[in-house]
């Protein structure tokens, strides 16, 4: 079936983030709203910045990412403004004022300074919201708010729900991300370093570092330990057992979060990376409208005990390593979270629009999602195993000691741990598999 193309899918998109936002306002008390593109964030005691992120909310308007300073001014039942910041400058070159079919949905003004875009904007913001960076120009400007928390609840819990536009975004990111583990892997089995990996990885994307919606988790061997592992190591190891790739790729905004698993040539370890992609496919399968995510979490931490105790890692019984806590040493993040302009899209454990939030099961505080799945939900599937010396250590004299097959895991450390992760839309009668989808056609 052919998928329809973002470029497509916009003006239907920036309707329905007008609607939502209008009703937002509405119930907040205000009249209009603008939202900031952000400003780039100097380094201390240097002339440099940080690579500049546009502001996620500022993005649902506008699928601009680097254009710091800039504004969309929204008025409800108006055409919305997008007040574009050109610097004058000589030692960088300025932007350039947008193109593209997207850009017919707005007015476009084009500012230098900060204070001619308050010049285009209008003369009373009393009834005004800002969403962006509290500027100390702001002081003056006359606005009603600066970052209203009931304002931005809503609009967090409103981008819970994506649209085709977002979706189709994420296919694409997911499709670009693809590419870019395909590449990564051959570059594994041909002996490189954590460092070349990501670099092939990047360059099949053809994306630049900062384009990535997250930094790279490129570990070997041991370092797949690491749930957050953050070093590109440039030295090869004398002996490649495994590869845990977590990244993504960028598309208008919206990245893809991917986690694949590879075994170099030990057989058994390549036996446990399929079994954990039969499990996670089995866990994409309970993905459908009006299922409670924290059922999905408690059916992971289910399935990968009995695999611990199926391969031996795990002495006793599947109901006992649940009960007493020593699957979740193994396992101690969540399944999944939202996905969207951010990775860990925001809105995951909102109650609903007026605010509060639905709690983590006890057992599991790293859950990042607690809401019921609904149509347009775009969540991630991660289930995985770890050998973490942090958590099992002490563990050698504690009280899991006897529940645990010590040298199954001395055996198996070496290979660091195990995630499979997939981007997954919830659709009106369960899921369609983005990852899947890509690495499908790529």
């Amino acid at each position: 079936m052919p998928q329809s193309t973002p470029g497509s899918l916009f003006s239907a998109h920036l309707a329905e983030v007008a609607r939502r936002s209008a009703a937002a306002l509405e119930k907040c008390g205000f009249e209009a709203l603008i939202l900031h593109a952000g400003e780039p964030l100097d380094l201390f005691r240097d002339d440099q910045h940080y690579p500049f992120k546009a502001h996620p909310p500022f993005k649902w308007w506008a699928p601009l990412l680097d254009a710091p300073g800039s504004m969309v001014l929204f008025q409800p039942g108006r055409r919305p403004t997008l007040i574009f910041h050109v610097a004058t400058d000589f030692w960088y070159l300025p932007n350039r004022l947008p193109e593209g079919g997207w850009t017919s949905e707005f007015e476009i003004i084009e500012v230098h300074s900060r204070a001619e875009a308050r010049s285009a904007l209008p003369a009373d913001l009393a009834r005004t919201a800002w969403i962006g960076d509290p500027l100390p120009e702001l002081l003056g400007w006359g606005l009603a708010s600066i970052n209203p928390p009931d304002v931005l609840r809503r609009l967090d819990y409103a981008r819970g729900c994506k649209t085709p536009y977002e979706i189709a975004c994420l296919a694409e990111a997911n499709r670009i991300g693809a590419r870019g583990h395909r590449a990564a892997e051959a570059c594994f089995r041909a002996g490189g370093s954590e460092y070349d990996i990501h670099q092939a990885f990047a360059a099949a994307c053809g994306q630049r570092e900062h384009e990535l919606p997250y930094n790279s988790i490129v570990a070997l061997n041991e370092a797949g330990s690491v749930l957050h592992y953050q070093i590109l190591r440039r030295d090869r190891p004398a002996q490649p057992h495994s590869l845990l790739l977590d990244a993504g790729a960028s598309h208008r905004g919206y990245g893809s979060d991917i986690t694949r698993t590879t075994a170099y040539e030990d057989a058994e370890f390549a036996a446990l990376v399929a079994a954990m992609d039969r499990l996670q496919l089995g866990l994409c399968d309970l993905a459908k409208p009006g299922t409670d995510w924290r059922e999905i979490h408690l059916a992971a931490v289910q399935r990968i005990a009995s695999l611990l105790c199926e391969c031996g890692v795990i002495r006793c019984g599947v109901e006992e390593a649940i009960e007493s806590g020593v699957a979740r040493l193994f396992f101690p993040h969540g399944i999944g979270h939202m996905l969207g302009l951010q990775v860990h899209d925001v809105g995951g454990l909102v109650a609903d629009a007026e605010g509060g939030t639905l709690p983590k099961p006890p057992l599991d505080p790293a859950l990042r999602l607690t809401r019921r799945l609904e149509p347009g939900f775009v969540v991630t599937m991660e289930p995985g195993f770890y050998f973490i010396d942090a958590l099992l250590g002490p563990q050698r004299q504690g009280p899991h000691a006897a529940r645990i097959d010590w040298s199954r895991v001395d055996r198996l450390r070496k290979f660091g741990g195990i995630r499979i992760e997939d981007n997954l839309a919830i659709t009106a009668d369960g899921h369609d598999n983005l990852t899947r989808r890509a690495f499908a056609s790529t």
